[in-house]
């Protein structure tokens, strides 16, 4: 009897492997704005307003001209406010802790009031000369990448340090618990506290943005108009291809909950939302 249950078992368990392994994702398209949001770069969820805070560059990626800030848009998609952050010059990523808005804008990361959009402090990097992407952790420690010097910025109480250096092509990072996740050129990786990396897997395009499922897994986009879904084992699987209509896909944010993608363009000006749908 002890055999004839062994033996079940490992066929129940061969099935269950084999419809974990025939997972696949799609992306379903909820909406899009239209091109009116000023070469928008990073999007960064408040699901509890329900509004998504938007990087504008308005211009050149690498201009001081004072042209970019953040918008404020609905989880609909409806324009709340274009203009809800001026005044600065190129910001990218954003990330955000309590009340507070960070975005990183070349060469300093710039503290706003969510609540009014007001600056409320620079924090100027003195090395820096490209800051990309920024995420914070649940302590409050802000991490910022610079693409040009292939730094990892670590920012706690408003004191700078380098946390990692000579990671090439390094742009998206997600803080995730103890872990810093980053992508580095087609490389994904992360890094513990004291910056140990450990190899996740290759991409076939430079990575851009990145955001984990809930699960272990993550979402990443390329910024020539790649989605994909990684496993935590290093699977990649395409969740959308817009290359050839030449759609960026910059520094996306998603909903764990209600499973939504948000999407900037870039050079397309306009947000788009999509549904991650597992199936089997």
């Amino acid at each position: 009897m002890n055999s004839f249950f062994k033996y079940m078992l490992a066929i129940v368990s061969a099935i269950v492997a084999q419809s974990a392994f025939a997972q696949t994702h799609q992306l379903e398209k909820l909406w899009e704005t239209d091109t009116v949001v000023r070469v928008p770069e990073s999007v960064l969820p408040d699901l509890k307003k329900g509004v998504l805070y938007v990087s504008e560059i308005d211009g050149n990626p690498n201009a001081i001209d004072g042209k970019g800030g953040v918008a404020k848009i609905g989880l609909d998609g409806k324009i709340i406010d274009l203009d809800f952050t001026t005044g600065l010059n190129a910001p990218k990523g954003l990330g955000g802790f309590g009340n507070e808005l960070y975005a990183a804008d070349l060469s300093e990361v710039v503290v706003i009031d969510m609540n009014t959009g007001k600056v409320k402090n620079k924090i100027v990097i003195d090395s820096a000369k490209a800051l990309n992407d920024i995420t914070v952790d649940d302590k409050g420690v802000v991490y910022v990448s610079d693409s040009k010097t292939k730094k990892i910025h670590r920012i706690e109480k408003g004191k700078v340090s380098t946390f990692l250096t000579n990671i090439g092509g390094v742009n998206g990072l997600k803080a995730v618990g103890a872990d810093l996740y980053i992508l580095g050129g087609q490389k994904f990786m992360k890094s513990d506290s004291k910056g140990n990396l450990t190899p996740i897997t290759t991409l076939n395009c430079g990575g851009d943005g990145l955001e984990p499922v809930g699960n272990g897994d993550f979402l990443i986009t390329c910024w020539s108009g790649h989605i994909f879904y990684v496993t935590a084992s290093g699977k990649i699987e395409t969740l959308l291809d817009m290359q050839d209509k030449k759609v960026n896909t910059a520094d996306l944010a998603y909903d764990a909950a209600k499973h939504i993608l948000y999407v900037p363009t870039f050079w397309g000006k306009k947000v788009m939302a999509y549904k991650l749908i597992t199936t089997q």
